[in-house]
């Protein structure tokens, strides 16, 4: 990595960058147990679903309730805002962490698995050595609002001991299919050396200057496990067309093998590609540093000694 501005003034921005890698170093190592309380299991669940009224955008509190709505139409959720929300499906209405962070990756056009997955655990106090709170007064100050007088609107040391909210009461279970693309026309797939794109790769810059057949492979049974909404979806497929001449295939992997030799085909590793036969590439990090590492602390303090030379 490399850039002209100094240190100081891209440090944050390179900080947020660093959690990624972070987390997906984490999953690398962990695998499926990131769907799992990792760390240590939750304390004070109440249910397994999610609460009904965060999937209402009917919480009561404006900004949180004005966030969903956006998510909603938008695909995008500021940081800290998912933090609030995490907070109050996990650690105020005491639903298990897995379903609401389902929930919010089906509806994020940034979604990332092991981002999500173990951001809602650090909240949970699952990936942390305590679970995470913010009351009204955070909300408003971050916010730009001066609501009073709702369930959050209290000093964090009373967190620990409430009752879950009336309005918090109701769950439900995440209602999510994810409908891809059904192709009347599809695109010849010949067997020639190809590189093979998927939801978390479509990175315009490979093999740029290569000759290579280009495919963008959705596959069914990925997207049944990790369900997004359609706008994510026909998001992907838009900024796919930033890669030219590149065929989309709705199918599995294993199908593709009928048209294409395994040793013409090349994919970048990625937890999720364990399927995959072929060419395995490296992925692009910010640094070398990997492997597991307890705390993101301990994993940043490599990778800023690295970077800052």
């Amino acid at each position: 990595m490399s850039c002209d501005n100094p240190w100081h003034e891209v440090e944050k921005l390179v900080q947020e960058l660093a959690w990624r890698d972070y987390w997906q170093q984490v999953w690398i190592v962990k695998g499926d147990a990131i769907h799992t309380d990792l760390k240590n299991p939750q304390k004070q669940i109440s249910n397994f679903q999610i609460p009904q009224a965060v999937i209402e955008a009917a919480t009561g509190i404006k900004a949180i309730d004005s966030a969903i709505n956006d998510l909603y139409i938008s695909g995008y959720m500021h940081n800290h805002m998912r933090m609030y929300v995490a907070s109050i499906c996990c650690n105020v209405a005491k639903s298990h962490w897995l379903e609401p962070s389902r929930w919010l990756y089906a509806n994020l056009l940034d979604g990332d698995i092991a981002s999500n997955q173990l951001s809602w655990q650090w909240i949970a106090g699952t990936f942390s050595s305590k679970k995470y709170y913010a009351n009204q007064d955070n909300i408003n100050h971050f916010f730009g609002n001066s609501q009073k007088e709702t369930f959050l609107d209290m000093d964090y040391s009373l967190f620990d001991e409430i009752e879950i909210p009336e309005i918090l009461c109701q769950s439900k279970s995440l209602e999510v299919n994810t409908h891809l693309p059904e192709l009347k026309n599809p695109q010849q797939i010949e067997n020639e050396n190809s590189l093979i794109y998927n939801y978390y790769n479509l990175d315009p810059s490979w093999h740029k200057k290569g000759k290579y057949q280009r495919i963008f492979l959705l596959e069914p049974s990925k997207f049944k496990q990790h369900p997004v909404r359609s706008k994510c979806i026909n998001f992907a497929i838009a900024l796919s067309e930033n890669i030219p001449d590149i065929k989309l295939y709705v199918g599995e992997f294993e199908e593709l093998l009928n048209q294409i030799s395994p040793e013409k085909i090349r994919f970048k590793e990625h937890p999720l590609n364990c399927n995959y036969k072929g060419v395995e590439e490296p992925r692009d990090w910010l640094s070398t540093v990997n492997g597991y590492f307890p705390s993101f602390f301990s994993f940043w303090k490599k990778c800023k000694k690295e970077l800052m030379q």
